[in-house]
């Protein structure tokens, strides 16, 4: 059933209209600041403060965090014809190569010179895969010192002014400590020194995973039917002691509550990794599209920001909390003047709808 379910849903299920003073262009003064809108049900919000967090959460629970770090990613720079061009890298391979999103007028051909941060260095483009292209660096530097010393912080392009200070510390998790994203974690930036703090003092246990966030992730669903979609693939690490963390917390009865989409996209892909279902440490890659129907295997609660219109993300949250209860939070978001998006407000979804569902991820 779950399946006939899935081929009837179109992009148009997951659009709304979202006035564009809501997108939120700078962050909250302070992290924690955050209103919080916790969903329980179609019909059932409260509206809070992202501080009230401990009060929220039962001591036998583990919040699992995204501990990735945003390098500073966007290059601009000519090709040797002259023509601009800007590039976003989307993942470091190793020193020397990467993949990388570029923008030009006319995309560039295998064999193509790209000289960037003013001639200061040189990337050889040496293919393509499906929308990122692969390039390879001359000199003796390599990508991360690169990044460091000429890259501009990577902002969400419905952030519409140029990096600034406030940006380089506040579009970063506190606890940030793997580079290689792209993208914030940003349901992360909530958190702060004294949040956490806050959260120890009540006895609530924490653990971490790395999964680093790609410029896939802006990418548009440009297929109606959604069952089409070929969701882009992320680098996840899962210690070894967060799945030990994970196992005691359902001895105990506890929940296991994800601090943002790429946590759980993390865990799930994990669990779906192993024929038992259970959550075993490694390295992997994940191009999991969860979507209404999926049956969620390790997270019970979610901690999220609001997500764009038509989006994978927003996909993934009804497939939580059920598509009629995301419409009407999202609804009552709007109405009570929520701020969306990267330095939004966040919202505290409670348990996954229908979780004896048959499930689908792709």
């Amino acid at each position: 059933m779950a399946s006939i379910f899935i081929t009837l849903l179109t992009l148009h299920d997951f659009d709304f209209a979202l006035p564009e003073e809501l997108i939120a262009q700078h962050p909250a003064m302070e992290r924690s600041g955050s209103r919080l809108l916790q969903v329980f049900s179609e019909r059932h919000f409260v509206d809070r403060q992202f501080s009230e967090l401990p009060s929220l959460i039962s001591p036998e629970d583990l919040l699992v965090m995204n501990d990735t770090k945003v390098i500073k990613a966007r290059f601009w720079g000519r090709k040797e014809t002259g023509g601009q061009v800007e590039i976003l890298l989307e993942r470091i391979l190793d020193g020397q190569h990467a993949y990388v999103q570029i923008r030009a007028s006319k995309a560039p051909k295998a064999g193509t010179r790209l000289f960037l941060a003013d001639g200061a260095f040189s990337v050889l483009v040496t293919g393509r895969r499906d929308e990122f292209f692969t390039v390879e660096l001359a000199g003796d530097r390599d990508f991360w010192w690169l990044t460091d010393t000429y890259g501009s912080l990577p902002l969400p392009p419905y952030i519409t002014h140029k990096p600034e200070a406030e940006d380089e510390n506040r579009y970063q998790t506190v606890y940030a400590r793997n580079p290689g994203a792209v993208a914030a974690p940003t349901a992360g930036l909530h958190f702060d020194e004294a949040l956490l703090e806050r959260l120890a003092a009540a006895g609530i246990r924490m653990a971490r995973l790395t999964l680093h966030v790609g410029a896939g992730t802006f990418q548009p669903v440009r297929v109606e039917n959604i069952a089409e979609h070929q969701m882009h693939r992320e680098q996840y690490n899962l210690p070894q002691d967060t799945c030990e963390a994970i196992r005691l917390t359902r001895e105990r009865g506890g929940r296991v509550i994800a601090v943002g989409t790429t946590t759980l996209r993390a865990l799930e892909s994990a669990a779906l990794a192993d024929d038992s279902g259970l959550v075993r440490a490694g390295t992997g890659e994940t191009g999991i599209f969860i979507t209404p129907g999926y049956r969620f295997r390790v997270v019970d609660r979610l901690i999220t920001n609001f997500h764009l219109p038509r989006s994978t993300l927003l996909m993934l949250v009804s497939a939580f909390s059920g598509l009629a209860t995301i419409r009407a939070a999202y609804a009552h978001a709007i109405e009570k003047r929520y701020r969306f998006f990267s330095y939004g407000d966040a919202m505290l979804l409670d348990s996954p709808a229908d979780s004896k569902t048959a499930g689908r991820a792709s």
